[in-house]
């Protein structure tokens, strides 16, 4: 039997690279789909494609001879155009979608949000049994539901295996986001602790998060229909207080943690009046603060991992503590 060959969505980046690292540990063949190019994948085998997710022609010529589709690449952030935000995470999404059926792929791991189930409302512990809210504070959660739920769709009506999976706030050595915002705003004397910092988070490190997917593409691709047209949130499974978190980050850093604090609803009005401010204005730069990022602040946001483990047999490497330490010097980079 021929070595079953998986296309990487975004595959220069973060959880991308450590996908396509595990996928050909997996002796899986690789092919690599992004706008930039990766020599260190090509070293090792990826067969890549550059350009752009939102090109149809492109997307059919990148799932053609493929027997599975590992979705990573979307537009991020919480500030932007709806336009860019739809092109990217959802007609793109689609179009994958649409591609892969007619290529004859067998499988498509989608990689979703938890923040597709966020209202500005705690999240303790919730299941994937949680709705979509009917309310969005940004644009990033909104399409990836949408994305999501046509994922979904096309596992269910049985034409290709399909699963989501929703790894929340992805850290670890190179991290190019969490950890890096979270140093480069508290240098610009931008970061301060809104509310009480002991509300619960979720983390998840990006070795665990790439392990969920390559189990995903494992089991679709055996023919196990359990996971077909469902969700996961994946996580570390062992939510941190917020504020105790993010100093460890800053320590590990060295960088002094700011002092500072605002209330949840003063941070929260404070981003709704900067959001109009600058929509009025025409401003293109992320505001400050805005409601979403007051309410990740602030509210509980962890998750249960129960059906993951029963389902996609995925159990996370919980060592928290040792894996901060070796980003240590890292980390202290950053703040050279």
């Amino acid at each position: 039997m021929a070595t079953p060959k998986v296309l990487v969505t975004g595959y220069g980046g973060f959880l991308g690279g450590a996908v396509v690292r595990q996928l050909l540990e997996a002796g899986f063949q690789v092919r690599g789909l992004a706008r930039g190019d990766y020599p260190q994948w090509v070293a090792l085998g990826v067969e890549p494609l550059r350009g752009d997710i939102t090109d149809p022609a492109l997307v059919r010529a990148a799932v053609a001879g493929c027997d599975a589709v590992v979705h990573t690449a979307a537009l991020a952030g919480v500030w932007g155009p709806w336009s860019k935000y739809f092109s990217v995470n959802v007609q793109a999404t689609q179009d994958l979608l649409e591609a892969a059926r007619a290529a004859g792929c067998r499988a498509l791991v989608h990689t979703s949000s938890p923040s597709v189930t966020f209202a500005a409302s705690h999240q303790s512990g919730c299941d994937e049994t949680a709705p979509y809210p009917q309310r969005w504070l940004c644009h990033y959660p909104h399409t990836k539901a949408l994305a999501e739920q046509a994922v979904l769709r096309a596992g269910r009506d049985g034409t290709i295996r399909t699963c989501a999976l929703r790894p929340h706030l992805i850290w670890g050595l190179g991290d190019p986001h969490l950890m890096p915002r979270v140093v480069q705003r508290t240098r610009q004397g931008r970061l301060r602790r809104v509310g009480s910092g002991t509300n619960l988070i979720d983390i998840v490190h990006v070795d665990n998060a790439a392990r969920a997917h390559v189990l995903a593409v494992q089991q679709l691709l055996s023919g196990d229909d359990r996971i077909c047209g469902e969700a996961f949130f994946i996580t570390d499974g062992r939510p941190l207080e917020c504020w105790k978190w993010i100093t460890q980050i800053l320590e590990a850093a060295g960088v002094p943690v700011p002092s500072r604090s605002i209330s949840y609803p003063m941070a929260y009005r404070l981003g709704g009046i900067l959001e109009m401010v600058y929509r009025l204005l025409g401003l293109q730069r992320e505001p400050p603060m805005t409601r979403f990022v007051a309410a990740q602040l602030a509210l509980d946001h962890y998750f249960s991992i129960d059906k993951g483990r029963r389902l996609l047999n995925y159990q996370p490497n919980p060592d928290i503590v040792q894996r901060l330490a070796d980003c240590r010097s890292w980390l202290r980079s950053l703040n050279a």
